[in-house]
C-alpha cells in the first residue's frame, strides 16, 4: 500500500469514529433538553440557551477531530 492511501485512510478512521461520540452527544444534549422543557416549560429559556453552549462544545469536539484528520492527511 502506497503512503498516500495509508494516509487517506487514516484520515477516513479518525474523522469517522471523531465524529461518531459528538453526534450521539449533540443528539443527547437535544432530546433531554427537549424532556427537560416538556416537563418545565416556564424554564424553557435557561434551559435552550444551556442547550446551545452545550451543543457547541460538542461540535468543537468533532472539529478537532476533523482537524487532527486533515493534520494525519497533509502532514
Amino acid at each position: 500500500m502506497e503512503l498516500e492511501a495509508a494516509k487517506t485512510i487514516a484520515m477516513a478512521i479518525a474523522v469517522g469514529l471523531g465524529v461518531f461520540g459528538p453526534g450521539l452527544g449533540i443528539g443527547l444534549i437535544a432530546s433531554k433538553a427537549l424532556e427537560a422543557m416538556g416537563r418545565n416549560p416556564e424554564m424553557a429559556g435557561k434551559i435552550q440557551a444551556t442547550m446551545f453552549i452545550g451543543i457547541a462544545f460538542t461540535e468543537a469536539l468533532a472539529i478537532f477531530a476533523l482537524v487532527v484528520g486533515f493534520i494525519v492527511k497533509f502532514v
